[in-house]
């Protein structure tokens, strides 16, 4: 049996070249090699799989090489390889610092890489900082790293740092393409797409699920076999279940949510991808962003078909429901419910509450309705022409000039259509409007002369629409006129503790407490009230007006004023405490002492 070696190590970048989606990397890699401008120190940081421990290696190889030795060459002798997972001690540190003196026997560099450079312990930084801050001139090192956070600043300080990205759909389904093709493998486009995508932008996950993914199938790498042994929902499954909400098909659209979990499809995985999916169709409404679309040219050919069905707000209000259900998805006790819930929602977007179909279109009559009653309708065109304002009742009237062609002859009228309010400086505007109108409804207009202009208005509106004017203007009284009977301090008490209890019933409790306990005296015509503290005085304040007004009403006297004076001192006639509840007990009625100490109460 031969032995098999996986793609992702056959297939391993031997040049900067061959490197997948880090263009900007490698190029200044190469100019700095060129430019004799490389930095001693150097660190690769980005996600796994894309190419920071092949970088290193093509680096290391390169900076060696000029030109006179065999192209095969790989200056095994000048690189050194360090898992700082398993040698992250302060020993493994120190011995590395004794290699680094010794110069090398071949090339001019020697290179130590150091992988997950993050795992070394904080003495293992420290003793490592000097050396890197001043190697020998014939040593470089590279550190290679996924969590670039847990590197202690001093260490990052000294390093040229490089930010490896993640490798894009298109550039990793392009090199599995190349792949396939030097392997004699048959690809269909989507599959590699698919493969691509589960990848996540790490171009060592896609050959291994491209090893995977052949082992399974042989040599003909079909779409459906990659999402059967991937176990991925593919996009026709969102298409149908798309296809079948717009229908607003709630019950084969359970049905199908129900064979998706049969097949062994998380719930979660499903309600995620659809939403997903309804951002690649508004991605495909404007073309300006089509390109956001990574999918192969069929695919997307399908997304623009599809996203011609729906609108705007449906995509939207789709995507919303989607992910709401997403966020639900794990605190939800019936999971398989919640998203049954929101496919129930989804397929109800454009349904009445009633269940009908969601009339969008402008106009009440549908235009089938005279295609079948064998009626051709005729375009008119309305232009307002002139607004006139009815002094006497502050009226206008919109004219509007239709012109209706006919068959036979052609006719001009005006006819009222609008009636709105206006001021006196009132801009005239001219507004131009496309109207319709059928025969039928034509022979119901009444035929008026070119140039006549008639009112929309009756005798009868006129006078009511006075009447009406009459009844708003204020009926000014003279304040001479007013009354002003007499009344006593306990008539004006008891008004005052009546209003209390109207804002108690209200629901105003702080405000009927407040007159309540704050019974004020009465100095001629003059309302004295004294308060304890500045905030309840603004509370009375902001309640005056309706006061006095009731008071006037009430005791016939508009002449009351009410005066409002704050004194600290009327604070100690309130009862906070059990102790102070006591003491004000006492002094209304001396002989609670004595029962108190009788029967040797507690307060």
């Amino acid at each position: 049996m031969e032995h098999f070696i996986v793609s992702a190590r056959k297939y391993r970048p031997q040049t900067f070249k061959d490197v997948v989606g880090q263009q900007a990397i490698t190029n200044t890699l190469l100019n700095a090699i060129d430019n004799n401008h490389l930095a001693q120190a150097l660190l690769f940081t980005g996600p796994r799989g894309v190419g920071k421990t092949s970088c290193a290696r093509i680096l290391a190889k390169t900076i060696n090489q000029d030109g006179n030795e065999n192209p095969d060459e790989d200056f095994a002798f000048n690189i050194f390889e360090l898992d700082a997972a398993s040698n992250n001690s302060v020993d493994d540190i120190r011995s590395l610092i004794d290699q680094v003196r010794i110069p090398p026997q071949v090339g001019k560099y020697k290179v130590y890489i150091i992988d997950e450079v993050h795992m070394l312990s904080q003495a293992a930084f420290n003793a490592f900082l000097k050396t890197l801050e001043e190697p020998p001139k014939h040593a470089i090192f590279i550190l290679a790293t996924t969590e670039k956070h847990k590197i202690i600043p001093t260490i990052l300080s000294r390093c040229q740092i490089f930010d490896f990205k993640r490798i894009t759909v298109t550039d990793a389904k392009n090199h599995l393409m190349q792949v396939a093709v030097q392997e004699g493998i048959t690809a269909d486009e989507d599959a590699l797409q698919i493969i691509a995508q589960k990848a996540d932008g790490a171009m060592r996950d896609a050959l291994s699920i491209f090893d995977r993914v052949v082992s399974f199938s042989g040599k003909n790498l079909t779409r459906q076999a990659v999402t059967e042994n991937l176990n991925v929902l593919d996009y026709e499954t969102y298409f149908k279940t798309t296809d079948l909400i717009l229908e607003n098909n709630i019950p084969q659209l359970l049905l199908e949510f129900n064979e998706i979990l049969a097949h062994g499809f998380d719930g979660h995985h499903f309600i995620a991808g659809l939403a997903s999916h309804f951002r690649d169709l508004l991605v495909c409404k404007n073309p300006a962003t089509i390109n956001l679309l990574e999918v192969g040219e069929q695919t997307k050919a399908k997304y623009h078909e599809q996203s011609q069905k729906t609108s705007h707000q449906f995509l939207m209000k789709g995507i919303e429901l989607a992910n709401d259900c997403d966020l639900k998805y794990k605190t939800s006790r019936n999971q398989r419910l919640l998203v049954e819930l929101c496919l129930m929602q989804l397929a109800s977007i454009s349904l009445t509450a009633d269940g009908e179909k969601k009339n969008d279109k402008p106009y009440i009559i549908p235009p089938s309705y005279f295609k079948e009653k064998g009626i051709t309708p005729i375009k008119v065109s309305a232009e307002i022409k002139e607004k006139v304002e009815d002094k006497s009742g502050g009226i206008t009237k919109t004219i509007v000039e239709q012109e209706k062609t006919d068959l036979t002859t052609t006719e001009t009228t005006k006819t009222d259509v609008a009636l709105e309010p206006i001021t006196e400086k009132a801009d005239v505007t001219e507004n131009t409007t496309t109207l319709e109108v059928h025969p039928i409804v034509e022979q119901k207009t009444l035929a008026i002369k070119r140039e006549r202009k008639t009112s929309g208005l009756s005798l009868s509106s006129i006078k009511r629409k006075k009447e009406h004017e009459e009844s708003k203007v204020e009926k000014v009284i003279d304040p001479k006129n007013l009354p002003t009977e007499e009344f006593t301090e306990s008539e004006m008490q008891a008004a005052w503790i009546e209003y209390g209890k109207l804002q108690d019933k209200k629901g105003e409790r702080i405000v009927g407490s407040m007159f309540a306990m704050n019974i004020p005296t009465l100095k001629g015509i003059n309302i004295h009230l004294e308060l304890p503290n500045q905030s309840m005085k603004i509370d009375m304040e902001n309640a005056q007006a309706g006061l006095l007004q009731f008071l006037y009403k009430k005791l016939e006297n508009f002449s009351i004023q009410l005066i409002i004076n704050v004194n600290e001192e009327a604070s100690k006639k309130y009862a906070f405490t059990p102790q102070d509840k006591y003491e004000k007990l006492r002094e209304k009625n001396p002989l609670i002492d004595k029962l108190r100490s009788s029967f040797d109460l507690d307060i």
